[in-house]
C-alpha cells in the first residue's frame, strides 16, 4: 500500500491566559535567539515552528504541526472546556446546549494514555443501566481526572464485575505502525472509540444514549470514520462528560485501572519507576533505557511521534 507524504500544515488559534503561561514555562529552555515581531517566542524543531504572539494567538507550521498543536488543544480542552479543531477553528459549548445523562440508561466510551508518552492507549465503553446508578453513586464515580489513583486501584474491580464494558488496548507498537501511515492521535481515537461503542450496542441494545467525551468536533470525528464500513452514528458528544454521563465516568475509570497496571507491569519489566505524561524526567528515564536496551525499545514502549524521542536521543548522544 503506499501512502502520500505527510504535507506541510499551518494550525494557528488563540489560546486562554492559563495556556499561554503554560507554553511560556513548556518552551523556555526551547526557543530561538530572534523571535518575529510581537512574538514571545519561536521554537524551530525539524517537523514544527512554533510561534506564540503577545496577543495569544500561537501558530504551529510544518509537517508535524497537528501532532505539537493536538498536545495544546488538549490542555484546553480539559482545563478549559474549550474544542480547537485541526484546522484552528474553536467552539464552546453554549450552556442551553448542555446536557446531563445522570439518570437515564447509557453506553458512554472514554480514553486513557493519550497524553503519556510511556504505556498504551487505552479505550473503554461502558453500558450503566438506571438500575445501577445508585451503585455507581455508592462508589464515588467520577472523572478519573477528579479522583486519585488510590480510588480508582480500589474502586474499578467492583466496576469491571458489575458494568458491562469493552476495552481496547492499543499498544505502543500498533500505536507507532498507525504513525508510520500517518494516521494521526484523533483518527486513531475515533476508530477505536468506533469498535467499543459497536461492541456494546450489540451486547446491550437496551441503551437509551450514546455518550462520547467529545475530543474534537464531530464533523472531524466522523471524517476519521469514512471508511469505516460499520460506525456508530447516533451520539451525543459532551464536553466534560464524565461528569455529566454515568457509563463515561465509569469508562474513565475503567481505563484509567488499566493504564495503571499497565505502566506498573512496564516498571516491574525493567525494574525501573516508568513516569506518567511527557515532563523532562520523561525524557531521563527514556534515555536510560535506550542506553541499557537501545534505541528500538522506544517503538515497543513508547509514542514515538512525540518531542520526547527528539530530546531522549539527545540526551543520550550527549552522555
Amino acid at each position: 500500500m503506499k501512502f502520500d507524504k505527510p504535507k506541510q500544515v499551518t494550525i494557528v488559534f488563540k489560546v486562554s491566559d492559563n495556556i499561554k503561561e503554560m507554553m511560556i514555562k513548556h518552551y523556555e529552555d526551547m526557543k530561538c535567539e530572534k523571535t518575529p515581531p510581537y512574538a514571545i517566542f519561536q521554537v524551530r524543531d525539524i517537523d514544527c515552528v512554533t510561534t506564540l504572539y503577545e496577543s495569544g494567538k500561537v501558530m504551529f507550521q510544518g509537517i508535524g504541526a497537528d501532532i505539537e498543536a493536538s498536545y495544546w488543544t488538549e490542555q484546553e480542552r480539559v482545563l478549559n472546556n474549550r474544542l480547537i479543531n485541526t484546522e484552528g477553528k474553536q467552539t464552546e459549548p453554549k450552556k442551553e446546549e448542555k446536557k446531563v445523562f445522570i439518570n437515564v440508561s447509557s453506553i458512554g466510551s472514554d480514553e486513557v494514555g493519550t497524553g503519556d508518552y510511556f504505556g498504551p492507549l487505552v479505550v473503554t465503553a461502558s453500558y450503566v443501566s438506571k438500575e445501577n446508578i445508585a451503585f455507581m453513586q455508592e462508589l464515588g464515580v467520577r472523572d478519573s481526572k477528579k479522583v486519585t489513583d488510590e480510588k480508582i486501584i480500589k474502586i474499578a474491580p467492583e466496576l469491571i464485575k458489575k458494568i458491562p464494558h469493552t476495552t481496547i488496548i492499543l499498544s505502543n507498537k500498533e500505536y507507532n505502525d498507525l504513525q508510520k501511515k500517518h494516521i494521526n492521535m484523533n483518527n486513531i481515537k475515533a476508530i477505536l472509540h468506533n469498535k467499543c461503542l459497536l461492541s456494546m450496542t450489540e451486547k446491550e441494545p437496551s441503551y437509551e444514549k450514546i455518550v462520547v467525551d467529545q475530543f474534537e468536533s464531530p464533523q472531524s470525528y466522523f471524517t476519521h470514520l469514512k471508511d469505516v464500513k460499520d460506525k456508530v452514528t447516533k451520539i451525543t458528544f459532551l464536553t466534560q462528560a464524565e461528569d455529566q454521563c454515568m457509563s463515561v465516568a465509569a469508562s474513565s475509570i475503567i481505563s484509567r485501572y488499566i493504564f495503571l497496571k499497565e505502566m506498573k507491569e512496564l516498571s516491574k519489566r525493567f525494574n525501573i519507576e516508568i513516569p506518567f505524561g511527557a515532563a523532562p524526567i520523561v525524557d531521563e528515564v527514556g534515555a536510560t533505557l535506550v542506553k541499557k536496551h537501545g534505541e528500538d525499545i522506544l517503538y515497543e514502549i513508547a509514542k514515538l511521534n512525540f518531542k520526547n524521542t527528539e530530546r531522549i536521543l539527545d540526551i543520550v548522544k550527549a552522555r
